[in-house]
């Protein structure tokens, strides 16, 4: 089923740095223990960012698209979805570019059934890219996924922005001050040749280091790299597996993960 959420965008810019969640997964792990309530049926609340500034092509677009829904069609990643129906995950997802540009594909989803996760990959499958400005918004793709996790209450929030270049325009990454309840993770897609007016050496050693020190939040918070929109799928899946078992006690099986 869908799950109402808010349109208010909170944008408090502030000092840089990764914020701890460590209280984060203590609060889940103590709900586990106590049981359920009605502000502790969702283990996790996950935002998905795709960018689609003007360095990603039609052909990379669909790529990306398509990635991500074969990436949560995986049998793997629905075992992990669907290992605990009654504290289920919830999941939405946009498309990002510009300072104004953040377009739904999938407003919030429950994911409890196979069906909930057949609909999700519908959804991606058939929204249509929008005309959007071509510049690099990343600050504000993350304030906007931050707006998006606020309206949750889930034991973990979650935003998985995924990006193959800087930001150039609005809010740098380094000043968006999130709440600190939240985790943000990295899809680094590494393109060659890189955008135009990157050198491939600029764009393959130092994306990564970029992402690093500006956009993930978090202790538990990673980076993941495609190499290029070919590899998105690969990339996606493996972060998805680690994201999605964060919260799970024990660890991940290291061959899900390949």
């Amino acid at each position: 089923m869908t799950v109402s959420q808010t349109d208010t965008l909170t944008k408090r810019i502030g000092p840089a740095g990764r914020r701890s969640t460590a209280w984060v997964i203590g609060l889940g792990i103590a709900a586990l223990c106590l049981g359920t309530s009605a502000e502790a049926g969702c283990r996790q609340a996950l935002v998905l960012a795709l960018d689609i500034s003007g360095s990603v092509n039609q052909a990379e677009h669909a790529l990306q698209r398509r990635g991500l829904a074969a990436a949560l069609n995986s049998d793997d990643v629905r075992a992990v979805l669907l290992k605990d129906t009654q504290n289920p995950v919830r999941i939405s997802i946009f498309e990002w570019s510009g300072p104004d540009d953040q377009r739904p594909i999938s407003d919030w989803l429950e994911i409890d059934t196979d069906v909930a996760i057949d609909q999700l990959i519908e959804r991606i499958e058939t929204a249509p890219r929008r005309a959007s400005n071509p510049s690099t918004a990343l600050g504000q793709a993350m304030l906007h996924g931050e707006a998006l996790l606020l309206s949750q209450p889930c034991w973990q929030l979650t935003l998985d922005i995924s990006g193959d270049g800087v930001s150039n325009t609005g809010p740098r990454p380094q000043d968006v001050d999130l709440d600190p309840a939240i985790t943000v993770n990295g899809l680094v897609i590494k393109t060659t040749p890189p955008p135009i007016g990157r050198r491939i050496r600029e764009q393959t050693d130092e994306l990564e280091s970029y992402f690093e020190a500006t956009v993930i939040r978090g202790d538990l918070s990673f980076i993941e790299i495609a190499n290029g929109f070919e590899d998105y799928e690969r990339a996606m899946k493996r972060k998805l597996l680690r994201e999605l078992t964060s919260l799970t006690v024990g660890s991940v099986d290291p061959e899900l993960a390949q």
